[in-house]
């Protein structure tokens, strides 16, 4: 008998969310590929861009200036992330905020590994200004990102989230 915490029934749920992170990412890219050249910009508000930009490295575009090698290396890495967190799914199916935010950032990577095969570069389109940026980042824009680095910092939030609960938990 399976136990609790495994709950297997469950694993189709989380690939199920995966999936749906995968596509989303995957036709918005599309949408943005086929509407705007690279670099192009529209303005919908004031403080919020549809982009066109090509981020080569990861988070912030590190590594984004390496000879190349940087595509190959962050294509394996996503994959090793994404089998490791198959198997966290396989072995916490019944821990659903955890397993919310890993189905979150396992379609997230997917979602960049993909553009990374098919294109050698992440597609971004979503741009956001704000004032208070601007010690930061140049003008006070922040960079870049697209749905895949949305639902990869969701989970993120999400695994914070969880783990905070589970030490209030435990201290109680």
């Amino acid at each position: 008998m399976a136990s609790a915490s495994r709950a297997p029934g469950r694993l189709p749920i989380w690939l199920g969310l995966a999936l749906v992170v995968i596509v989303l990412d995957q036709y918005t890219k599309t949408l943005i590929i086929g509407s705007l050249q690279l670099h192009d910009v529209r303005p919908v508000t004031s403080f919020f861009n549809i982009v066109r930009a090509h981020n080569l490295g990861a988070a912030f575009s590190f590594l984004a200036d390496a000879s190349g090698w940087q595509r190959w290396f962050f294509i394996v890495l996503g994959l090793l992330a994404s089998g490791l967190m198959v198997w966290m799914l396989v072995g916490h199916g019944s821990q659903t905020l955890f397993c919310l935010s890993i189905a979150l950032i396992l379609g997230g990577a997917v979602g960049n590994v993909v553009d990374r095969i098919l294109h050698g570069h992440v597609v971004d389109f979503l741009q956001f200004r704000f004032a208070l940026l601007e010690p930061i980042f140049r003008g006070g824009y922040f960079p870049s990102f697209n749905v895949a680095d949305a639902a990869i910092t969701l989970g993120a939030i999400g695994l914070i989230a969880d783990e905070l609960r589970r030490v209030r938990q435990s201290k109680g």
